[in-house]
């Protein structure tokens, strides 16, 4: 999220894209809203950027207008195939089908090294101490994220 908007700032964010927001699920950070990338996204799109978003993290469906795919699980954290999506990739995000596409193919996919967290400073502060148990044992997000067992 910090990355997308600094980018934005920057005046780097050129062409069409899907922006890859990784390590936000429930056992890496927590799944944070991540409601700061939809205006960023948003501008983009009014000035003709065909713009997109996938994460492993949440953002609400009232947030606008900016196709997303969220909740992508497993997360990143625990080696989910958005963990091996890399800068440049081809990706297709079919909201009407519910499919998302990587056009890599799929051997060398499955061998590529996945993206490294970075997850300094994010035990600590805003009672983030309280949780780390949670997030320990939380499950995935698409059955609950719930720390206390599955259904």
């Amino acid at each position: 999220q910090q990355g997308l908007n600094e980018a934005f700032k920057a005046g780097t964010l050129t062409g069409d894209f899907i922006a890859v927001i990784r390590f936000q699920g429930p056992k890496a950070n927590g799944m944070p809203e991540l409601h700061k990338l939809t205006t960023v996204l948003g501008i983009l799109q009014d000035r003709g950027q065909r713009v997109a978003l996938v994460t492993d993290g949440r953002m609400s469906g009232a947030s606008g207008k900016v196709p997303a795919a969220i909740h992508v699980t497993p997360e990143a954290v625990e080696d989910g195939p958005i963990a091996r999506i890399h800068e440049g990739d081809v990706i297709r995000l079919d909201a009407d089908a519910g499919t998302l596409e990587v056009f890599v193919p799929a051997p060398e996919f499955a061998l590529r090294r996945t993206a490294e967290a970075d997850l300094i400073g994010n035990e600590f502060g805003f009672g983030r101490e309280l949780f780390a148990g949670f997030r320990q044992l939380v499950g995935r997000a698409d059955h609950g994220a719930s720390a206390f067992g599955t259904a």
